[in-house]
């Protein structure tokens, strides 16, 4: 086995999860991700948990058959939830063998699908969880890479020290967990403001996400004015979006659009009233992702950009007394900071053209 997949099940186990002896370990993963299944199976072994494995999440193949098969009512499936209740840990692992598994799945069978599956996202946040990603061949396809070239690129953002990673990060969050407002201007395409007060700015630094590489936090829900067109593509229940531009009212999303697969982003933003608005504001820091890459895990994360998610708000992000923006989706889109752009805290620019204040270079 290559030893970067056994130092990445490591890094897993030791920095992500905290795994204990006795803890009770799920793995959702696709079979192409195998060997570091097998890894984790190994460390787990050795530390004394229980694991089992599942591809309830990435099992993509099974999904599409199982809703086109299905008409749009769905009930939480009490079963799957009794699993997730009794597990201490949660490991999701990204891999497949076709990216596109779901894009004939109707969207709005989708959307009330995972509206079903709320409660078991809810009940997963609340374990120790940790998303990672294995590279596999299909993902190597997309992001536009060979297999050996996406390999490195996956193994250099993971196996990497997180503690100078975090240290790095920490100078941004000392910058924004007091703000009161943030101001995100791009060209002439995207100029909006919303409120941060008494949300607190989390470091990931390859804990839940991994890899890790942002900092972020919640926006107040009813603060988002002024309009943003995302200008990197994502791809969303097997489709890709382009340029997606909202504009905000109140918070709210008053106006969409898109260049390709409008109907994808109009029916993420139809699922509830939460989905309408911002749940996430995020600055990726991570300069060991240095292309794009179709794969928002790594994708949010590189250096020059930012991102922001349309509807739920992560609970850690949220101020004691704050509202909390709840939808059954989150969803991420990128905006490229790296030319004609700044990010102004209360007033002060603290980002230019994807330098910040802290680092060499820095124009004010």
């Amino acid at each position: 086995m290559d030893p970067r997949i056994r130092e990445h099940a490591e890094i897993i186990a030791n920095h992500s999860v905290d795994l204990e002896e006795g803890d009770n370990v799920i793995i959702d993963a696709h079979p192409v991700a195998e060997d570091l299944v097998v890894a984790l199976h190994e460390v787990i072994g050795d530390r004394g948990a229980n694991p089992i494995t599942t591809s309830q999440r990435t099992g993509k193949r099974q999904q599409r058959a199982y809703l086109r098969a299905s008409d749009e009512e769905f009930e939480t499936p009490d079963h799957e939830l009794a699993l997730v209740e009794n597990t201490d840990v949660y490991i999701a692992i990204r891999a497949t063998d076709n990216m596109t598994q779901t894009s004939d799945v109707d969207p709005e069978t989708q959307a009330a699908h995972q509206q079903a599956h709320r409660p078991i996202l809810e009940e997963r946040l609340s374990k120790r969880w940790c998303l990672t990603q294995y590279p596999a061949p299909a993902n190597a396809q997309l992001a536009e890479m060979s297999t050996e070239g996406y390999e490195r690129f996956v193994w250099d953002a993971v196996n990497k020290d997180w503690d100078a990673q975090r240290e790095h990060q920490e100078n941004m969050v000392e910058i924004m967990d007091p703000a009161e407002e943030v101001r995100i201007v791009s060209g002439d395409t995207t100029d909006v403001t919303m409120s941060v007060e008494g949300n607190p700015t989390l470091n990931d630094h390859g804990e839940h996400n991994l890899p890790g590489g942002e900092v972020f936090t919640a926006p107040q829900p009813d603060s988002v004015e002024g309009e943003v067109l995302f200008d990197m593509p994502l791809y969303h229940q097997g489709r890709e979006i382009t340029d997606v531009y909202l504009e905000f009212e109140g918070g709210e999303v008053v106006d969409h659009s898109a260049a390709k697969n409008e109907d994808v982003l109009t029916e993420v933003l139809n699922t509830d009233d939460g989905a309408r608005r911002l749940g996430e504001l995020g600055i990726g820091m991570n300069r060991d992702i240095d292309q794009f890459t179709y794969n928002m895990l790594f994708d949010e994360k590189m250096g020059d950009t930012v991102h922001m998610a349309v509807g739920r708000a992560y609970d850690d992000t949220v101020g004691e007394g704050n509202e909390a923006n709840d939808s059954a989706v989150h969803v991420d889109m990128i905006v490229d900071m790296s030319d004609d752009s700044f990010i102004e805290v209360d007033g002060e620019v603290v980002q230019r053209n994807g330098t910040f204040r802290f680092e060499d270079g820095f124009d004010a």
